[in-house]
Parts: C-alpha cells; sequence; structure tokens
C-alpha cells in the first residue's frame, strides 16, 4: 500500500508527460528509439515518454522573400532582380529526413535557379515576359523540391533594377528606334503619295477634259481668296489652240 500513492502520482505525470496537441495547421513527425515511424494529425497525440520523439512542421503556405540578386542577361545587360517565393509542405516526414534545413535550402535553390533562368533571357524578355518567367522558374523548382516533400505553388519577379549608365544607354536606344520606325513610316507615305500621283498623271493625260475642269475648280479656290493680286499659269492646251488660231 504504501507504494501505490507514489505509483499512482508516477503514472499521473507520464501521462500528462505523453499528450502533445498538435494544432490544425501542423504534423508531427514521430521518432521512436531514433527510427522515422510516422506522420501524426492534428488533434491529442500520445507521446511515450523517452522511447519517443516528436517534431512539429509547419504545412502552411511560407513566403520566401529572395534578396536581390546580380544578374547578366543573354544581351550582356547587368540587372538586379528579386522575387518572392511561396510553397508549403506536403510530406512533413521528407521534409525533416531529406534536407537537413529545408527552409535555407529552399530558400538558396530559389536564389540560384532566378540567376540560370534569367541569365538565359535578354532584358526586354526580362521586362516584357515576366509571367512566363515565373511560370518558368517555378516548374524547374517545382521539380527539385519534389524529392524534398515540398510543394513549390508560386514564383513573383518584384523588381528589375537596371544600373543608370545602362538606363541611359537604353533610352538613348529606344530613340534611336522611334527614329528609326519615324523615317520609315514617312518613307511609306511619300510612296503612297507618289503613286496616287502617278495614277491621277494617268488619268488626267487619257482624259484631257478632265484636266480642264481641275483647272476651274482651281481658278474658283483662287477667287474665294484674301488677296489683291491673283495670278494663274495657263494649261499648255489652251496655249496651243491659241497657236493654232494664230496661224490660221
Amino acid at each position: 500500500m504504501p507504494f501505490i500513492i507514489p505509483f499512482l502520482v508516477f503514472l499521473v505525470i507520464v501521462l500528462f508527460a505523453s499528450i502533445r496537441i498538435i494544432q490544425e495547421y501542423e504534423r508531427g513527425v514521430i521518432y521512436t528509439l531514433g527510427r522515422y515511424t510516422s506522420n501524426r494529425g492534428p488533434g491529442i497525440q500520445i507521446i511515450i515518454p523517452v522511447l519517443q520523439r516528436v517534431l512539429l512542421v509547419d504545412m502552411r503556405i511560407r513566403t520566401v522573400d529572395v534578396p536581390s540578386q546580380d544578374v547578366i542577361s543573354k544581351d550582356n545587360i547587368s540587372v538586379k532582380v528579386n522575387a518572392v517565393l511561396y510553397y508549403r509542405v506536403i510530406d512533413p516526414g521528407m521534409a525533416i529526413n531529406k534536407v537537413e534545413n529545408f527552409v535555407m535550402a529552399t530558400s538558396q535553390l530559389a536564389q540560384t535557379t532566378l540567376r540560370s533562368i534569367l541569365g538565359k533571357h535578354e532584358m526586354d524578355e526580362m521586362l516584357a515576359k515576366r509571367d512566363e518567367l515565373n511560370s518558368a522558374i517555378q516548374e524547374i523548382l517545382d521539380q527539385q523540391t519534389e524529392g524534398w516533400g515540398i510543394k513549390v505553388t508560386n514564383v513573383e519577379i518584384k523588381n528589375v533594377d537596371i544600373d543608370q549608365t545602362m538606363v541611359r544607354a537604353i533610352a538613348k536606344q529606344a530613340e534611336a528606334e522611334r527614329e528609326r520606325r519615324a523615317k520609315i513610316i514617312n518613307a511609306e507615305g511619300e510612296l503612297q503619295a507618289a503613286q496616287k500621283l502617278d495614277e491621277a498623271a494617268a488619268i488626267l493625260a487619257r482624259r484631257p477634259e478632265t484636266m480642264q475642269l481641275r483647272y476651274l475648280g482651281t481658278m474658283a479656290e483662287f477667287t474665294n481668296a484674301k488677296g489683291n493680286t491673283i495670278v494663274l499659269p495657263l494649261p499648255m492646251d489652251l496655249l496651243g489652240g491659241l497657236t493654232k488660231l494664230a496661224g490660221k
């Protein structure tokens, strides 16, 4: 009888020590005598003291700010790029057993992948095709972290910073491109105008009376214009008619 009360007290202490409460967003990785045995879900779980040990893993989506990386683009432009990475643990046993620190490993992998992918593209593509680059980086990261029990849900490139000297060079390049396009548009306009004038000349050559109507229309425009003196050119066919009349 004297040993019953201490024994009961010992049992109560062991019972309280073996009770663990796991939150809804957590999973427990159980080790029995140092060997990985199972994963435990949320709720009250019984962990045998001394014999068993539990490590809790947060299953919620994690946000990792990828620090600014120095990247040299395919067209040899030096830029600084930073991004944000979203991932979550889908297998806590693999995340704990396969890699020493999956948080640090995922962050370092994201940095190296960011530099590797963006270095294969030109500067214009980094600015104009961010969605495609985000998808490419996410796909590569997801393939490499799959063996760690980690799922990469999204990658977003935040800022692409260019050196000021390169900004001025790019601005000059853009200005030269605008001037080139303006000259091309002007030349195309002159070509179309010349084609229309050629067509009009061909029509006037076939129909001389059309030229007379055009001449009369021009006279009407000059008549309505302000000014004291109006000088009008004489059509060549009219001069020819007068010459023939004088000859007769």
